[in-house]
């Protein structure tokens, strides 16, 4: 009973860890789109500041409560649009400073020239010459901010709200008065500088660096499986080689998978140079020939054994396989006297062993030329071979597989498609003529998101400092210009790179047809968090493209 007990809670605590997982990765992604994130950072730091003044408010005197209003806005103004010229602390301080100024000055001035002192409403030509004041000052001192002409009409309203003189302390013995409006001069300067230096450190800390903080792509996706199954296969682990060498810690694992054609074909190898029953005491291997003699590679006599050995060390099919290439005269083993577990597990061997030294080989030329680690697996064929890949990609410790592109009548093989439902972030290549290097690279996107964070990110690794990378959209029908430039320019801030942003009113595919020439690859999300009826309706861009006079790389973030 305690046993079903304890099992009950442990599955309980296991899915609520599954849960949590699940919500903080939802919620990252949710967060690397820089509206979301803008609007957030609105909704927590300026109530946060505001409450933080309040405090000091009501802690010191010298901080009234009619600064409320212009701060209020002002700060809203720094907080949602973060990278707009207004988005300045310079301007802002300045701004709200010189704008209470100007309506302390204009107070004054029309005072002594036609207003009442000591009124109990506020004058309108005293109110319209602080709104002259206010803006012909900030124009020339290029401090404009909408805030300063609300902090200029509130030093209007103080005799109204029954403010009082305060006095300041400022060493023993020595002490300064201030009427009211020139104490709320100073607490604008005072509350507008705490701020500006909240919003500055939040922007030069967190903003700025939100790629390094939030975009899981910039961190990971730098142990790269390249499942070495096609003819391609060479310029996909060099496509791979070159985005796990952005990071120090990037490694690439080629992997080759042993199907049962693979060991059939060794099989027959083995049954091909097993040697018969001897012939009048003359072995059925030289009964046609000596080839007990000289080798022509000047080897001694009978040494044709392979070169299939397992690097585990020797076992009793080694020592078969050694026995049987060696040519004994004195071996009387034939075919027939192999049993089928044996001869399987030499095939199987010997077939492993073929494609360790073919990926060796391999992973000798990309650590030579790109200088990232590469490592080799060969597993046996257990399955379907996605869900190999996949187990694999989680024992070698890969966050992002890179496999070339296969397609069957016309669209993705079912090997593609299992991956994309995989729990790995999925690249694949496209390539064409074999191409190994690439320094101009498309970014087609529709919205912003994790997706085409990736894309950026991983174009910038190709290309490096002196390659170029195009992001673009197309809008659909009467879309909003500006706010495509916007979503494009909030999605290249984060980078690092030569990058240019473009917009075009043509369809997806004549886009990409007029200009996939003019680049070495194109970069094209997979859509796999579309709905199934959304991709029947409207099909992802890398199924409606087919062919491009350039490499095309199809991404799916999966984790």
């Amino acid at each position: 009973m305690r046993d079903r007990v304890r099992e009950r809670l442990v599955a309980a605590r296991a899915r609520v860890r599954r849960f949590e997982r699940r919500e903080l990765w939802t919620i990252r992604r949710w967060l690397e789109n820089t509206r979301n994130l803008v609007h957030l950072s609105v909704l927590v730091f300026v109530p946060l500041l505001i409450a933080a003044v309040t405090w000091l408010s009501n802690a010191v005197s010298v901080l009234p409560f009619l600064l409320f209003p212009p701060l209020a806005s002002g700060t809203y103004t720094l907080f949602a649009r973060p990278e707009s010229e207004y988005a300045s602390p310079t301007r802002f301080v300045g701004g709200l400073t010189v704008g209470a100024f100007c309506g302390w000055l204009a107070y004054g001035v029309a005072t002594a020239l036609w207003a009442a002192p000591g009124r109990t409403t506020v004058d309108p030509g005293a109110a319209a010459f602080s709104v002259f004041l206010t803006g012909l000052v900030t124009w020339l001192l290029t401090v404009e901010e909408a805030s300063a002409y609300s902090s200029a009409l509130l030093v209007h309203v103080i005799d109204v709200s029954s403010a009082n003189s305060i006095t300041l302390d400022v060493v023993t013995g020595l002490s300064v008065t201030l009427t009211p409006r020139l104490a709320y001069v100073g607490s604008v300067l005072v509350s507008s500088t705490l701020v500006a230096g909240v919003f500055l450190l939040w922007r030069e800390t967190f903003f700025e660096e939100r790629a390094r903080y939030l975009y899981q792509s910039t961190k990971g996706d730098d142990h790269v499986l390249v499942p070495m199954r096609t003819d391609d296969a060479e310029a996909t682990a060099m496509l791979a080689a070159k985005l796990a060498a952005a990071h120090e810690a990037g490694k690439v694992v080629l992997l080759d998978v042993v199907d049962d054609e693979q060991v059939a074909a060794a099989e027959r190898q083995l049954l091909d140079r097993t040697p018969g029953t001897q012939t009048d005491g003359v072995p059925a291997s030289n009964a046609s020939g000596d080839s007990s003699g000289p080798r022509s590679d000047g080897g001694p006599a009978g040494d044709a054994s392979g070169d299939s050995k397992s690097r585990s060390g020797g076992s009793r099919t080694d020592d078969y396989e050694a026995s049987v290439g060696a040519g004994d005269s004195d071996s009387r083993v034939a075919t027939d006297e192999l049993d089928a577990e044996t001869l399987d597990e030499m095939a199987e061997h010997r077939a492993a062993s073929t494609a360790v030294n073919r990926l060796e080989e391999r992973a000798a030329q990309i650590e030579t030329k790109v200088g990232v680690p590469c490592e080799v697996v060969v597993a046996t064929a257990g399955g379907t071979p996605a869900s190999t890949v996949l187990s694999t990609a989680h024992e070698t410790n890969c966050d992002l597989i890179a496999t070339p592109y296969e397609q069957r009548h016309g669209s993705l093989s079912p090997f593609v498609r299992l991956l994309f439902r995989g729990d790995v972030d999925v690249l694949v290549h496209r390539s064409c003529e074999g191409r190994t290097r690439w320094h101009r690279v498309l970014v087609p996107v529709r919205r912003a998101g994790d997706v085409a964070h990736a894309m950026i990110d991983f174009a910038l690794r190709l290309t490096g400092r002196t390659g170029h990378v195009g992001v673009a959209t197309c809008l659909q029908g009467d879309g909003n210009r500006r706010r495509a430039e916007n979503m494009l320019s909030d999605l290249v801030a984060p980078f690092d790179g030569s990058l240019e942003t473009r917009v075009s009113r043509a369809r997806i595919e004549d886009f990409l047809s007029e200009n996939a020439t003019n680049y070495d690859l194109v970069f094209m999300g997979a859509s796999m968090d579309r709905s199934r009826a959304s991709r029947l309706v409207s099909p992802p861009t890398f199924e409606r493209i087919r062919d491009l006079d350039c490499d095309v790389a199809i991404v799916d973030r999966n984790r």
